[in-house]
């Protein structure tokens, strides 16, 4: 199971959801007023994690919407080829390709620690970690 579902009224900027079948994060959330015989609505928009493609959806405000389970994990890298560093799971030590992210390209080289993110099945690195434990900026 890689959602879990929750209710609209708990959705917050900052958050992540489900659009279109992507995990994004919750830029923007407007709320109308409740008609006389309607509903309020919700107009959420999004920006993919994976593409960083803007989406939207408008639902009821009382629906439930499905929410991405991300996991966070740290792996080491064994080797970096172009933009791909080949890395392994510090927990399980399954080795696999990621793509290095553009502002983390100096920072990635071998036998150093990272943050990754899974992701409805998808992996992306999201931050460099310092061998003491500590992120660096």
């Amino acid at each position: 199971m890689v959602t879990k579902t929750v209710g609209g009224n708990e959705l917050k900027v900052g958050s992540y959801i489900m659009i279109e079948g992507a995990a994004c994060k919750i830029g923007n959330i407007d709320i109308s007023r409740p008609g006389k015989h309607g509903h309020a609505k919700m107009r959420i928009e999004g920006m993919g994690i994976m593409d960083g493609k803007r989406r939207i959806i408008v639902m009821p405000a009382h629906d439930n919407i499905e929410v991405p389970i991300i996991e966070k994990k740290t792996a080491q890298v064994l080797s970096v080829h172009g933009n791909t560093a080949n890395v392994m799971d510090a927990e399980t030590y399954e080795t696999f390709d990621l793509v290095v992210p553009d502002e983390l390209k100096e920072a990635c080289v071998a036998s150093i620690s990272v943050l990754y993110w899974k992701v409805m099945e998808d992996r992306i690195m999201r931050q460099i970690k310092s061998e003491g434990g500590k992120e660096e900026d």
